[in-house]
């Protein structure tokens, strides 16, 4: 199966260092997704790789072959993904405004009927726990339901050095653990809805809201 893992911040630096922590952490995710399940792909999707334009214009808002080949690739990439990994900084106590501004280019379609796991860090103490709290509201809406286990780094400068390496074979193996219990789960549902999808197309069953917002109200009343 494959994999996306989406870095969610344009930063190309972090306090209390000089370093891009996002980047330590989506690199330590990898090399335990590659060790552990080396049956599957992954692929890190970075935020800094794709510009934020003054104008906001969706992938979906351009007329059909019209869209920039950036956002077609990664369209062509999500919807053939089997399952979702985001990485996010903590803002004001919500995920990361890049992440949310990358994946709200594209339509929730692309991302239905398949699962996605939590990962949130953080230069202090809290790992960026409330921003994960608050990505799981906007993942459900896109259709790619988290998995109840997320992953939370505090200190992360700390946790990782700029390798996505850890400082001892022991470290290594208690963060591994630890991360392979969200990824555990991504992976059994991931491979859940693919048989499930493989015997019935959810999207044939179930019709996506493409035409008109109002699709998705509730349908009126008649009164006498």
């Amino acid at each position: 199966m494959k994999f996306l893992l989406f870095l969610g911040t344009v930063r190309e630096s972090s306090p209390p260092k000089p370093v891009r922590l996002g980047s330590r952490v989506s690199k330590a995710c990898l090399l335990c997704l590659q060790s552990h399940f080396s049956e599957h792909e992954f692929e890190i999707i970075d935020a800094l790789d794709y510009p934020n334009d003054a104008v906001f214009k969706p992938h979906f808002a351009y007329t059909q072959h019209n869209a920039p080949t950036k956002l077609n690739n990664l369209a062509d990439k999500i919807k053939s993904a089997d399952g979702y990994i985001m990485i996010s900084p903590e803002y004001n106590h919500s995920m990361s405004p890049a992440l949310a501004d990358l994946l709200n280019h594209f339509g929730s379609s692309l991302f239905s009927y398949k699962p996605s796991a939590i990962v949130s860090y953080s230069a202090g103490q809290w790992g960026g726990v409330r921003a994960a709290i608050n990505m799981r509201t906007f993942l459900s809406e896109l259709g790619c339901l988290p998995v109840s286990s997320m992953i939370h780094v505090p200190k992360a400068q700390d946790v990782f050095n700029e390798l996505g390496e850890f400082a001892t074979d022991d470290d290594q193996t208690s963060w591994f653990n630890y991360f392979s219990r969200s990824f555990n789960q991504l992976i059994w549902w991931a491979e859940a809805a693919k048989i499930q999808a493989e015997c019935k197309n959810p999207h044939n069953m179930i019709a996506s809201f493409k035409t008109n917002p109002a699709q998705r109200n509730a349908p009126k009343t008649t009164t006498n």
